[in-house]
């Protein structure tokens, strides 16, 4: 019995043995044939007929193979070419001379051959047509939600009745939440085409309020080719209610636009606040201050080629020192001399920022410079399809409520700060109780030019950086502290953005020249009522 039993083990042992040789077998044989398919359908792209190329591209599709999908998009792209002596289908990247090729089935690289080696795979309008739509079917099973998304995306233009079937199946498997709406949106618009009144009517209820740009386009195109009272009547609501949410979202945009124009009119302006606030300058060189600390970002572009995300990091503090340093110069070397005669001040000052300009323009360029957004600055936040934030303006709103904050600490939590806030307060009171009313005017001047070099840092990620960009600001900076208190942080703030969203409002109907005149009347009839702004000063200097 024992014998019998080993023997009928080891016969067993040996047909499973058997059946697995025969299913690795047929696995390599199936495997060996999908290789074949899918490399016959890659050789017939190289047909004469566009229907043969049709059929084909369809082929090619339904092998399912990982590079189906690369060698669709460079036929599309105008890529996929044929090697003359052998007819072997290539991709082909275009260089000075010629090509460097490689396998289509494989991928294998073939090097580079001559212009007239190589011939392209013509298409025509029908088939690119037909490789956006296989494209985008092929790309609904990618496991990367982002890249179903943007394949979603591009099929609504063109979704039609004959594409319902691969969207039910994707949307049956869909994972992903937003995927799945756009898939629903795409079957609605579908379903606009359809005979049948009742899934019209049901398509208008699943779109009404979607702010898809194609939404809009197909329910318009609805309305004018529908006769039924009932889908006409439909079609309409859904678009009163798209053209409310888009009007909803296009007061956002303007809204977030003003706000990053207030944000750098806050920068522009927080530095002069302080010094026209403290020592009662009018200082027409504020401008140029800026300017400097936008070329201090182009030079420190220059020092760190191969390190741009972080060449911005480094220019803040460059650039507070370049202009902070430059500010104590002149308020050393002319301003101290003219306390007390304003227009004497107002002169030399102006007279500085001509000397300034022609600096720049004698030892850098007379012509405006680049200088270069992070990769970080770079893009924009996309909230839904009809609002997105642009990064460098979300960034330097957040900068300069930032640079607001630490000013603030300064002012308010230091020594420096104390006497600051004493001597504006009431000079000669500070000077009694032994305060150096020369040292703090010429700390407070050099801190107010380097925060105006730091808004150049900002600026010149939104503006052409050349030697008269600080002349656009110099006003509005003058505007803006005026408007909310001279020598007032907080008024400061809340006047650079109500500027910024007040201007930004009014250009749409009043255009952008018209815009700023609008403000500065605003801000005379304003200052005739209340002479020291929003948040007037406190303290005798300011009294008197």
């Amino acid at each position: 019995m024992t014998g019998a039993h080993a023997a009928f083990r080891r016969l067993t042992l040996g047909l499973f043995l058997l059946a697995g040789l025969c299913l690795s077998s047929a696995a390599v044989q199936a495997s060996v044939q999908a290789t074949g398919d899918f490399a016959a359908a890659v050789q017939a792209l190289d047909a004469k007929r566009f229907a043969d190329k049709a059929r084909a591209i369809e082929a090619l599709a339904a092998t399912g193979h990982e590079r189906s999908a690369v060698i669709l998009r460079a036929m599309l792209d105008g890529r996929l070419y044929y090697r003359k002596r052998d007819r072997r289908v290539v991709i082909a990247e275009r260089l000075e001379k010629g090509f460097r090729i490689s396998d289509a089935v494989t991928g294998e690289p073939l090097g580079e051959v001559g212009k007239r080696k190589v011939k392209k795979i013509s298409i025509n309008n029908k088939l690119r047509k037909q490789l956006r739509a296989t494209l985008a079917r092929l790309s609904l099973s990618h496991r990367d939600p982002r890249v179903r998304r943007q394949s979603v995306q591009e099929m609504l233009a063109t979704v039609s009745a004959a594409a319902v079937p691969t969207l039910e199946r994707a949307l049956a498997r869909e994972t992903d939440e937003e995927v799945a709406e756009l898939l629903r949106t795409a079957l609605a618009l579908a379903a606009l085409d359809s005979p049948d009144r009742e899934e019209r009517l049901r398509a208008l209820r699943v779109l009404e309020g979607n702010i898809q740009p194609e939404v809009g386009n197909r329910i318009r195109r609805l309305l004018e080719r529908d006769s039924d009272a009932a889908v006409q009547a439909a079609a309409q609501r859904a678009l009163t209610a798209i053209e409310s949410k888009l009007k909803f979202y296009e007061f956002l945009e303007t809204l977030f636009f003003g706000l990053s124009m207030g944000s750098v009119l806050l920068l522009a302006a927080i530095g002069l606040a302080i010094t026209f606030g403290v020592m009662g300058v009018i200082n027409m060189a504020h401008g140029e201050l800026i300017m400097l600390g936008a070329y201090t970002t182009y030079l420190v572009q220059l020092l760190m080629p191969n390190h741009l995300e972080l060449s911005l990091l480094v220019a803040i503090p460059a650039a507070f020192l370049v202009s902070g340093l430059f500010g104590i110069a002149i308020e050393r070397g002319v301003i101290r001399f003219l306390y007390g005669r304003p227009l004497e001040t107002l002169l030399a000052t102006f007279g500085i920022s001509l000397l300034l300009q022609q600096l720049v323009r004698t030892t850098i360029s007379a012509q405006n410079v680049t200088v270069a957004n992070p990769q970080w600055l770079s893009g924009s936040l996309e909230i839904n399809a009809a609002l997105s934030l642009t990064y460098n303006r979300l960034y330097i709103l957040c900068f300069a409520l930032l640079v607001f904050a630490a000013l603030l600490l300064i002012l308010k939590k230091t020594s420096l700060g104390l006497q600051v806030r004493a001597v504006s307060q009431n000079r000669a009171m500070a000077r009694a109780l032994g305060i150096r009313s020369g040292w703090v005017d010429a700390m407070t001047f050099g801190l107010g030019s380097g925060i105006a070099g730091v808004a150049g840092v900002a600026l010149s990620q939104l503006t052409n950086v050349g030697p008269n960009m600080g002349q656009a600001y110099i006003i509005d900076s003058f505007m803006v502290v005026v408007f909310g208190g001279v020598g007032n942080l907080w008024g400061t703030l809340v006047g650079a953005f109500t500027l910024g969203v007040v201007n930004k409002f009014l250009e749409p109907w009043a255009g952008a020249v018209l815009a700023k005149i609008l403000v500065l009347v605003f801000i005379i009839l304003f200052i005739q009522k209340r002479p020291r702004g929003l948040f007037p000063q406190k303290g005798r200097s300011a009294e008197s």
